[in-house]
């Protein structure tokens, strides 16, 4: 039996049929929906705004994000290219100082993470104390959640590296990495189909949704750790002529039938 294939590698060779699922009309009306959930909870303040498996940038730049870090190489050249400040890293060992952001978002990387209890608690570590982690999140107790497994079961190139979660195990995970949950949003009810239609976006968890956001405060602490700043020449910048880290990716295009 052959070695299964990390998500970033994945992303790292299908860069283009990636990005350009988006384009289809597919993508777009799955993109506007989850766009539509993410925004009403992001906070407000112009502080510096992470996103944490940003990929080829789409969620950053339509959500004014000026941040993103990706294992993934070759997507965070389109990212570069979308106006985000593109850092080359792993979710889980985040290359900046702790309290740097004012917010971190994560949308539908978690099921690609190697350790997704530690990107959380790396996410915490990075955020201002009065800042907010917004996680997207396709749960496996939903409609769409079990199509995507299936589609990895099945071989999908992106999806087979993914571990889907239920919602209720996103939640356990949030309180265990400091996090109390304050705001959600949900949509895509429907059935998964080759043809979506548009639908309401409803401010509540939505039983079965198949896009879930959830906003999480991190919990006060009293004494809390000495600030670990990194120096500059710690950040490494993605750039042409690097090669792709291992860890973390994002998500994957839903071209490929199941």
């Amino acid at each position: 039996m052959g070695v299964q294939e990390k998500p970033a590698s994945a992303f790292e060779k299908l860069t283009a049929r990636y990005d350009a699922w988006y384009d289809t009309a597919h993508g777009q009306l799955l993109f506007d929906l989850e766009l539509a959930c993410l925004r009403p909870l992001l906070p407000p303040g112009p502080g510096p705004r992470l996103e944490v498996g940003v990929g080829s940038g789409r969620f950053a730049a339509a959500l004014g994000l000026g941040v993103g870090v990706d294992p993934a190489l070759a997507p965070l050249r389109l990212a570069a290219g979308r106006a985000v400040a593109v850092v080359q890293g792993a979710g889980e060992r985040l290359p900046f100082g702790d309290r740097t952001f004012g917010a971190v978002v994560v949308v539908a990387t978690l099921c690609f993470a190697d350790d997704p209890a530690a990107l959380l608690g790396e996410a915490r570590r990075v955020l201002v104390p009065s800042g907010r982690l917004v996680a997207g999140v396709v749960p496996l107790d939903s409609a769409l959640g079990r199509h995507y497994e299936a589609q990895g079961l099945a071989g999908h190139p992106f999806y087979r590296g993914a571990r889907f979660l239920t919602l209720a195990e996103h939640r356990r995970m949030l309180a265990d990495a400091g996090f109390t949950i304050s705001g959600a949003c949900s949509t895509l009810t429907q059935a998964p189909s080759d043809d979506p239609v548009g639908e309401q976006v409803h401010e509540v968890v939505v039983p079965g949704a198949g896009f879930v956001a959830l906003q999480a405060r991190p919990w006060p602490s009293p004494e809390g750790p000495a600030p670990r700043r990194r120096r500059a020449s710690q950040l490494h910048v993605a750039s042409a002529t690097d090669s792709p880290a291992p860890g973390l990716s994002r998500r994957a295009d839903d071209e490929e039938a199941s």
